[in-house]
């Protein structure tokens, strides 16, 4: 690895920019805490089971994650601009690894729902990740160190279905918890030892920094758009994801390893990270956000004619939509996200904070409306949440 634990990031660094066996460390370490948070998606149909509960109910657990990763984003990711990164990414990691395990021990489906919040707080290490490539990059290669962390960050996103569903099948739910511990603990230590002590912006106190969050949502009209478009999108995803388990059980009869594939058309997403930052580097971000944005629509409303189709017909549709709309979400990500870092060097942490809330504010809406839509009006019903 070119850097050290024991260097500091400088300017010197950020001109030559992060070394590809750091990006691709970043990277994993992304897609590794991201994904605790959707390996519960193909499962919840082994632990309604397990835990006798309702739909409904059952949902909560994916609900509370993502609200627990947005209260982790808004109260914990502004600690980056006031303390050395390295040290809030492994103390996150560890802190992670812990409620992954516990998770895999819970008796009933409540302390689930205790734990699932605790996941989606401690989670958010991947949101320091991801600014992290950003400051140690030059400006010029912004969108692209981005785009490349963002990928691992997607990948980890889609795998985390693909396993999570196989690893169901074949050894049960709460191995895959305990595998996902164990997976966190060691990027964490990598993460550790790779990464450089990174400057602080600011000796502020945490009143201090939460208060000045107000001050820039108030300051950036870029910032606010950024947030609500963001989090429009993410609800249309959640809504998808979080209900797709459960409605081909119900209307397929597939399983839970059948179910987690269908996260491979989630590929789409991985690819279009990367592009998305390269273009918005060329051609400027907010383009690459109407281009993203259109497509979901267009992939959303493909799906109106599914009841027009047969089976087969009906499987090829949802996976194409799933395909155009992954792509487009992500593309609008990396997009908003560049315009983002953009607004202030200083406060990226708190923009990141700002943005991403609103994000998974939309990711929890999303994941309560498709389980209710589900429940009383079927698939068309998660249709029309988007």
């Amino acid at each position: 690895m070119s850097l050290q634990a024991n260097t500091i990031a400088t300017p010197q660094h950020k001109a030559i920019g992060p070394s590809r066996s750091l990006l691709f460390s970043l990277s994993v370490g992304a897609g590794l805490s991201v994904a605790a948070i959707y390996y519960n998606q193909p499962m919840l149909g082994n632990i309604g089971q397990d835990f006798h509960s309702s739909v409904s109910a059952t949902g909560l657990i994916p609900t509370l994650t993502q609200i627990g990763y947005a209260l982790g984003i808004l109260l914990l990711i502004p600690l980056g601009d006031r303390f050395n990164r390295r040290h809030v990414i492994l103390a996150k990691g560890l802190m992670l690894a812990m409620a992954l395990i516990l998770c895999s021990f819970m008796p009933s489906l409540n302390g689930m729902l205790v734990t699932s919040l605790i996941i989606g707080i401690m989670a958010t290490m991947a949101q320091d990740i991801v600014p992290t490539a950003a400051i140690l990059a030059p400006d010029a290669q912004r969108g692209k160190a981005v785009g490349t962390v963002m990928t691992g960050l997607l990948i980890g996103i889609l795998l985390s279905r693909v396993v999570s569903g196989v690893v169901t099948e074949l050894v049960g739910w709460r191995v895959m918890y305990q595998a996902a511990a164990a997976s966190i603990i060691a990027i964490s230590v990598i993460l550790w030892r790779v990464l450089p002590n990174m400057e602080t912006h600011t000796n502020v106190s945490y009143l201090a920094l939460m208060r000045s969050m107000l001050t820039l949502w108030n300051r950036h009209p870029t910032l606010r758009r950024a947030a609500l478009s963001q989090g429009l999108l993410s609800l249309s995803f959640s809504a998808f994801w979080s209900t797709l388990a459960v409605m081909l059980h119900q209307n397929y009869g597939f399983g839970s390893a059948t179910a987690g594939a269908f996260g491979l058309a989630g590929a789409a997403g991985a690819l279009a990270a990367p592009l998305a930052g390269r273009l918005a580097d060329k051609q400027g971000p907010s383009r690459v956000t109407q281009v993203g944005s259109g497509l979901v629509a267009l992939s959303f409303a493909l799906m109106f004619l599914l009841p027009y189709l047969s089976t087969n017909g009906q499987i090829a549709l949802i996976i194409l939509s799933a395909i155009g709309f992954d792509f487009g979400v992500q593309a609008a990500l990396v997009s908003h996200q560049t315009l983002v870092y953009g607004i202030d060097p200083t406060a990226r942490g708190r923009l990141n904070a700002l943005f991403f809330t609103g994000m998974f504010i939309g990711m929890a809406a999303g994941s309560a409306l498709g389980s209710q839509a589900l429940m009383s009006l079927g698939w068309s019903g998660v249709v029309w949440c988007h």
